[in-house]
């Protein structure tokens, strides 16, 4: 074994001469080993330290092996533990292995034996550990902390997200293109108890009609033109898991009619084939059509849309959620300061104005891209509105009264017209409720008062010309 490799080990063993050898071959290959001589010394010595694995002998004059091995699944259950005997037998290897041990040998033990059981014990938990860092990364990437906002419409939607996550019901996620409907869909996933199994995203409307249901369902050889063998398709691949379908107004009538049996008896035929597949899938599907007005029309099956709306989560668009707009910005700013190599300090407020003013009909995509591009152009510290695309302005007259306020009246000036149309915008988007206002701002209610005074903002001032 490499020393790179070592471990903490602990050996326990009555037989004080073989207890000294097993240790001191232990510590020459580089480990810090400490023993023990019965199970309760070993049990003390285990609460008093998180052994990597421990090596211990079966027979010991207080309690037995096996009665050390239960104690650790219950109470260290990371600590990997070998058993030695002089009497094995392959009833009580069996035994061990079935208890949780994670190796079995018998007495005298071989060095190189002993070695490689540790070596593999020593590997199995690096391999544990680095699963638990790429689980707690994605929880990270894609848990709710990936969506972000303080808006009280996305508040609802993460406390929704929370009640239904740990469910099998099927979930549809609303909201215009470019909201975030996949990443809310991820979440899904990651909060529930399914995600240790596949997460398997499909999107409708990039395949025609054929290759969609081979997609999904899968197919047998020869099913059709250019089928040469059989295919898996996604509902096998997410079977334990959950399956993914954005777009799911543009399914073809075949197809909503499959998508309906798969929803009701969790189960299909592959295209082509005659033998029926079980599945135990999780469903999120997602679109940006008013699926309501499709069934109106005839073109999305009424059993079938009942049959997806039991959950939805709407996604806001982004000029709902303008209080948000600064934490997006301000979080792409720094994820693409990192992939670039710059060092941005942040986002002046003339741009930071600008930003919450635009009408954002690409969503937070089209507020992704414009960061990475201001990121990419400015020869600033800052990013400013020399930085920002000429589309974020509702036309050239706006960003030229804006350039001619700051050439000849304070910063503080320039932004009294576009603050006042912010906080009657987010007035109107929480029906005046101040709180709900407050919050969708990012400021306090007290903040929020003082400026609607300043600005002269009320209800009657506001519509007094409606």
């Amino acid at each position: 074994m490499a020393r790179n490799s070592s471990g903490s080990l602990l050996v326990v063993d009555d037989d004080r001469y073989i207890q000294a050898a097993m240790a001191d071959y232990l510590r020459s290959l580089g480990h810090r080993t400490e023993t023990a001589s019965t199970c309760n010394e070993a049990i003390e010595r285990m609460e008093e330290f998180p052994f990597e694995v421990v090596v211990c002998d079966v027979n010991l004059p207080d309690k037995d092996g096996f009665q050390l091995l239960q104690w650790a699944r219950e109470n260290s259950p990371e600590t990997s533990i070998i058993l030695l005997t002089g009497f094995g037998t392959i009833e009580s290897a069996v035994e061990a292995i079935r208890m949780g041990a994670f190796d079995y040998l018998t007495k005298p033990v071989i060095d190189e034996e002993l070695r490689f059981s540790i070596e593999r014990a020593i590997g199995q938990r690096s391999i544990i550990e680095e699963n638990k860092k790429l689980k707690a990364q994605l929880t990270q990437r894609f848990g709710l902390s990936s969506i972000i906002g303080k808006d009280y419409k996305m508040l609802r939607m993460f406390e929704l997200i929370e009640s239904v996550a740990d469910t099998r019901t099927t979930a549809l996620i609303l909201g215009e293109s470019g909201t975030g409907k996949t990443m809310t869909a991820r979440s899904v996933h990651q909060l529930s108890n399914r995600r240790d199994k596949p997460f398997v995203e499909v999107a409708c409307g990039a395949l025609p009609e054929t290759l969609l249901e081979s997609e999904l369902f899968g197919h047998v050889a020869g099913s059709f033109t250019g089928a040469s063998h059989d295919k898996i398709g996604k509902f096998l691949q997410a079977d334990g898991g959950t399956l993914f379908l954005d777009e799911i107004a543009t399914a073809s009538p075949s197809l909503q009619v499959k998508l309906l049996r798969v929803l009701q008896d969790r189960e299909f035929e592959p295209v082509g084939g005659n033998v029926t597949h079980k599945v135990d899938v999780r469903m999120v599907l997602a679109t940006n059509e008013n699926l309501e007005e499709c069934v109106k029309k005839g073109t999305f099956r009424e059993d079938l849309y009942y049959r997806i709306n039991v959950i939805t989560l709407t996604q806001p668009p982004l000029r709902d959620r303008i209080g948000d707009i600064p934490l997006l910005a301000e979080h792409y700013l720094q994820m693409f300061n990192e992939q670039t190599g710059r060092k941005l300090s942040g986002i002046d407020e003339m741009a930071m104005q600008a930003l919450q003013h635009y009408h954002w009909p690409g969503n937070v995509r089209e507020l992704v891209n414009v960061i990475e591009r201001a990121v990419v152009l400015s020869r600033d510290t800052r990013v400013t509105v020399a930085d920002l695309p000429e589309k974020l302005f509702a036309n050239h007259e706006h960003r030229a009264n804006i350039e001619a306020q700051l050439g000849g009246a304070s910063l503080k000036v320039a932004l009294t017209e576009p603050e006042r149309h912010l906080i009657i915008q987010a007035l109107e988007t929480s029906g005046w409720n101040r709180q709900k206002t407050a919050k969708a701002l990012g400021i306090n209610r007290t903040t929020l008062y003082k400026k609607m005074k300043r600005y002269d903002i009320d209800f009657e001032s506001v519509y007094k010309h409606i």
